[in-house]
């Protein structure tokens, strides 16, 4: 669906050369939700804008199905834009144009006939949940209704992806949550593409199912989000993922006694739901001292991770141990 093949983006200045991208590869499936996190300055926005045209590559390349966006005449980049929705932050509405009219801009700069663009328009309104506000203009809407709007309208051509630019940044955390949960439901009920770059951890664990993780123009970390957010690799990941998880990974249930065979349990796959303590409690005569333990909801499902202390014969832990692992259950010295 989308490739980005080593792409670079330079910018020449008074002071000398900013590299902004540097050397990001990536590739992207059809009908994915897919994140891109990264601090100030990280180059996600830069990269987002090499999907659409808005930015052209120093070097390297952009394909969205099998059309590559990096070497388009104005007239194809013209027509590509038309499949590629694009949402902001700060909602870029047209204050003079209602709700009808915001949404009906698209259509109108791509010559589609007005019964069929006020058609459209109205299925769209629908679908973000604005009926009844058509003829409101942006200044009598709150800040979520202003984002539904700039859905709708991302949407007005049928895109086959819709890219997000800190979307959600300018919304208060309920807010966030509705604008998530409506383009989670855009995505299955549409089957589009979403990408969207943020600087919230809350974000991805919500919506995306895979995540790239940007610092200093690098993609430094690159997974399934479950994964990433169990077994962050690079340090800057680990920050990130704190904001979920916690600076101790949940509260310290019990402080146990000092002895050893003390382990790290991480739930992934659905796990995370089934009784394995209760079941090894049950068959293994040994005693289990939870000391700490915490589960994560994820776009993908949750995912749990626990501490706990094996207390009994040594031969009866490593059969315990052998249990857990088993049913998919990671084990880890702690």
């Amino acid at each position: 669906m989308i490739q980005i093949n080593n792409v670079s983006k330079t910018y020449k200045g008074k002071k000398g050369t900013v590299t902004a991208v540097q050397n990001v590869s990536l590739s992207i499936e059809a009908g994915e939700i897919f994140g891109m996190i990264g601090y100030s300055g990280a180059g996600k926005s830069t990269l987002l804008r090499m999907l659409n045209g808005l930015e052209s590559p120093t070097s390297g390349e952009v394909i969205i199905n099998g059309q590559s966006i990096s070497k388009c005449s104005s007239s194809q980049l013209r027509k590509a834009r038309q499949k590629i929705g694009m949402i902001f932050q700060h909602f870029n509405l047209l204050w003079s144009r209602t709700v009808l009219e915001n949404i009906l801009f698209p259509l109108e700069i791509a010559k589609v006939s007005k019964k069929e663009s006020i058609n459209r328009a109205k299925e769209l309104i629908k679908l973000v949940g604005l009926e009844g506000r058509e003829n409101a203009y942006p200044s009598e809407l709150s800040g979520g209704q202003k984002q539904r709007v700039g859905i709708a309208r991302a949407l007005a051509n049928n895109p086959d992806v819709l890219l997000c630019d800190e979307a959600t940044s300018a919304l208060d955390p309920e807010t966030t949550d509705s604008i998530l949960a409506l383009l989670t439901n855009i995505n299955k009920q549409l089957g589009i593409t979403i990408i969207l770059i943020t600087h919230e951890m809350h974000v991805i664990q919500k919506i995306c199912q895979r995540v790239a993780v940007m610092e200093n123009g690098n993609v430094v970390e690159e997974g399934h989000v479950v994964d990433v957010f169990t077994r962050p690799q690079q340090a800057i990941t680990k920050k990130f993922v704190t904001q979920i998880k916690g600076n101790d990974e949940g509260e310290v249930i019990s402080q146990g006694d000092g002895k050893d065979n003390t382990y790290k349990l991480t739930f992934k796959n659905g796990q995370a739901d089934q009784p394995h303590i209760s079941e090894v409690v049950k068959h293994f005569d040994i005693e289990i001292n939870i000391l700490q333990g915490k589960i994560v909801q994820t776009a993908e499902g949750s995912y749990g991770t626990m501490k706990i202390q094996l207390v009994g014969d040594i031969n009866n832990i490593k059969d315990a141990i052998t249990y857990l692992e088993s049913k998919q259950v990671e084990v880890e010295v702690a």
